[in-house]
């Protein structure tokens, strides 16, 4: 049995505790509304006053925090219960660059720390399902491997550059909110057409997404704009679109449009639409 520390009991915090002390871990856990830690009881999870507190004796430390800012905060509040060898295990979904300094920092004060979000939601977390990246030392990932294997379905190890995770992390979650935003559109073009939201997503069920990344994703990244699907064809159909919605408002396909537009006006009508990713091979 292992005694663990969670700070942070949100949704996901919390439910990440919760399945630890149903694994048989001893769960000690802090967060700043109490309440969230207290309605752990039921499981085992036993609640610390502070931060410091929550450490105390801890093997592993995970942090499942809002941002950058309260990382830091709640790192240097626990800092006085931390055990030299124990190792934390940061869950938070952060700044790549910031990331990096922290890690670096932390190393060079000779703690223990491993950037490691997810990809899962808490129903994912409570089974053990979902994705777990992890940046950071080798060493100290192959300590706490078998331990964190037990916590989510998949678990990457992204290698020694510390900041790794926290970018890739940054890409999925711009994938899902950019599907979201693009459903969001699509529904508000069913509903002016009188069509039901719940056809409309079965009807998407025709399209294979994954060989769209694969192959228009990869043009892109290789700056490859050999036209198969003509950008000011794209446009059109955009503009069907827009007018399809009428004065609906829509989260993204406007500004698809004035983007479009401005690569239209620069010479790239005849292009393949995925020229919208050009600048990205332009930065280099």
């Amino acid at each position: 049995m292992s005694t663990i520390a969670f700070l942070g009991t949100g949704l996901l915090g919390a439910a990440f505790a919760q399945a630890a002390a149903q694994r048989g871990d001893s769960v000690m856990a802090w967060n700043r509304s109490p309440d969230k830690v207290l309605a752990l009881a039921q499981f085992g999870v036993i609640a610390a006053i502070s931060p410091a507190q929550a450490v105390k004796s801890a093997s592993r430390v995970h942090l499942v925090l809002k941002d950058d800012a309260v990382v830091e905060e709640v790192l240097a509040a626990a800092r006085t219960g931390l055990a030299p060898e124990a190792i934390i295990i940061d869950h938070s979904t952060t700044l790549p660059v910031l990331t990096k300094a922290r890690a670096a920092r932390l190393q060079a004060q000779g703690v223990n720390y491993l950037h490691c979000p997810v990809f899962m939601g808490p129903p994912a977390a409570r089974q053990a399902q979902g994705t777990m990246m992890v940046a950071g030392p080798k060493a100290l990932f192959e300590r706490v491997q078998a331990e964190l294997a037990k916590m989510t379905g998949r678990l990457e190890y992204m290698g020694e550059r510390t900041d790794l995770a926290a970018v890739n992390k940054l890409f999925g979650n711009a994938m899902i909110i950019g599907v979201s935003a693009l459903m969001a559109d699509i529904l508000t073009m069913a509903q002016a057409s009188e069509i039901s939201g719940e056809d409309a997503v079965k009807l998407l069920g025709f399209l294979d997404l994954n060989a769209m990344v694969a192959g228009r994703g990869l043009n892109m990244a290789r700056g490859n704009f050999t036209p198969s699907f003509e950008l000011t064809m794209a446009r059109k159909d955009v503009r069907l679109m827009l007018e399809t919605a009428g004065d609906r408002p829509l989260a993204v396909l406007p500004l698809v449009a004035s983007r479009m537009d401005q690569l239209i006006a620069d010479g790239h009508g005849f292009d393949d639409c995925c020229v919208l990713g050009i600048d990205t091979v332009q930065r280099r």
